[in-house]
């Protein structure tokens, strides 16, 4: 039996719709270069509290693992404190860490165009997999990025995304694991059983993934000091300020791409 139908009532479409973020402020500068606001304040802000706990957690890090200093005169440990004062500010930093990379998560919501990133999307790949043969030499279709390229983008998920989800949860794990019945340690009891089932496994994970964060370090600041040489366009100095000097043509470019 056939169901009767009113055609006077027309049939809705529900679209769910990503949400699009702000496109970055441009300040014309002549008839062919523009200012392009790229890195917002909360971006540069996250970038050097960033760069100066990983600085201060490596070297903390690597002396509590491996202490490389002693004080001058034997004596009582409590005199001098040197490791006392050491897992202190380890510990410390690793709470800052902690807040600012929360911030940054809920800046890449709320942030411009630049401050956000989506790997969801096919074309993230095949850009990105066009910028790993521009840097190989070979022949590509690299175009050219106001922001991050998307291979730089994927290199900030693996390292500052997931890696610094990994440092933080065996973090927390090695230093509440001595009050196993606290409520903190409670807490991140599971972490043991995700990485291993035993302290010296979180441990390696940690100093792996830290040596991790160093050698992104190395290669992310080389490779900022080599496109602010390539592109003459302010890379080095938008860090600071947050603008880039670009061409007005390819400012419009990437927007209508988009």
């Amino acid at each position: 039996m056939s169901v009767p139908t009113n055609p006077k009532i027309e049939k809705e479409t529900v679209k769910v719709v990503w949400k699009k973020s702000r496109q970055a402020k441009t300040i014309p500068l002549n008839d062919q270069m523009v200012k392009v606001y790229v890195w917002e304040l909360p971006v540069r802000i996250f970038h050097w509290i960033n760069a100066l706990s990983i600085f201060i957690l490596m070297i903390t890090g690597v002396f509590i693992g491996r202490p490389f200093a002693s004080a001058s005169i034997q004596e009582e440990a409590y005199y001098s404190y040197l490791m006392g004062w050491a897992r202190y500010i380890h510990f410390f930093t690793a709470f800052v860490f902690t807040i600012n990379l929360a911030v940054r998560w809920y800046w890449v919501y709320k942030g411009n165009e630049h401050a956000t990133s989506n790997p969801f999307r096919l074309s993230f790949w095949k850009e990105a997999w066009e910028t790993v043969k521009y840097y190989l030499f070979l022949k590509n279709k690299k175009k050219h990025y106001i922001g991050h390229n998307p291979l730089a983008q994927l290199s900030y998920w693996i390292f500052i995304g997931l890696g610094s989800i990994i440092m933080i949860l065996t973090g927390y794990y090695l230093l509440f694991e001595p009050q196993p019945e606290s409520i903190y340690g409670k807490m991140f009891m599971w972490v043991a059983h995700l990485f291993g089932g035993d302290s010296f496994s979180v441990r390696s994970w940690h100093h792996l993934v830290a040596w991790g964060f160093m050698v992104f370090t190395v290669v992310h600041v080389y490779m900022a000091f080599r496109e602010d040489y390539l592109q003459r366009n302010g890379t080095m100095s938008s860090i600071f300020t947050g603008y880039k000097i670009e061409r007005k043509e390819e400012v419009l470019g990437e927007n209508n791409g988009k």
